[in-house]
């Protein structure tokens, strides 16, 4: 099943039970990422949503990509989103 937000793209594999994240805002990546990394990603944002300047995420362990505030909490919601698919 694809899956497009506006800051995530990817593809759950249900077989797999697995979300292979493709794309972070205008970057190509390839991570797959288990209901626990999904789980875990979605509270440490949300734990800090609040910080007003945002937060770092890298990409291949090496590219740093800035989030802005609303972009935090846009990807919060996409990540909830992909969270219910586990549970298809």
């Amino acid at each position: 099943m694809e899956f497009f937000g506006e800051i995530i793209a990817g593809y759950f594999d249900q077989p797999n039970n697995e979300f292979s994240l493709q794309k972070v805002k205008h970057l190509d990546t390839e991570s797959r990422l288990n209901e626990e990394q999904v789980g875990n990603l979605y509270e440490y944002l949300d734990q800090h949503k609040d910080q007003s300047d945002g937060q770092v995420i890298t990409l291949y362990d090496q590219l740093m990509l800035h989030l802005s505030h609303e972009e935090i909490n846009q990807l919060i919601e996409e990540l909830d989103e992909v969270r219910a698919l586990y549970r298809i």
